[in-house]
């Protein structure tokens, strides 16, 4: 007996739709993949051995102070707010929009590196040009 087998479909697969998931599936990957660098920096801080003392000048002068606990004093009034904001009110207010004029930023030197940073911010956002950063001589070793 001989059978009669059926004649094969020719079976096709659409590419194009498949086409379509990769390149969705390629985008998708590019878009939420982050590259991190991770990178070390060496820093040795300088000690400030000798300095310039600052000049006398008639100009009103702003200074800032951060005591160790972050708190900041603008001309030796004490700020109600010690975040960026009150800090940057603080300076609008008391340079009557003069960002000429020098600032001092005195730190402790157990405040926070952010409450420094923080300082710096307002006078940059503010458009201070004459920035100083007060420290005191170093001691010579016995």
């Amino acid at each position: 007996m001989k059978f009669r087998r059926k004649p094969r479909e020719n079976v096709e697969i659409n590419l194009a739709s498949l086409i379509d998931v990769v390149f969705i599936l390629l985008l998708f990957f590019v878009v939420t993949t982050t590259f991190t660098r991770e990178t070390q920096l060496k820093v040795d801080l300088p000690e400030a051995a000798t300095g310039t003392p600052p000049e006398q000048t008639e100009l009103k002068q702003l200074e800032i102070l951060i005591a160790a606990d972050g708190t900041y004093s603008l001309n030796a009034k004490q700020l109600l707010k010690s975040d960026l904001d009150g800090l940057m009110a603080a300076l609008q207010k008391e340079s009557d929009g003069d960002s000429s004029l020098p600032l001092i930023i005195s730190a402790d030197a157990k405040a926070q590196h952010q409450a420094v940073i923080t300082a710096m911010d307002a006078a940059g956002k503010l458009g201070f040009a004459h920035l100083r950063m007060t420290t005191v001589e170093a001691q010579a070793a016995p």
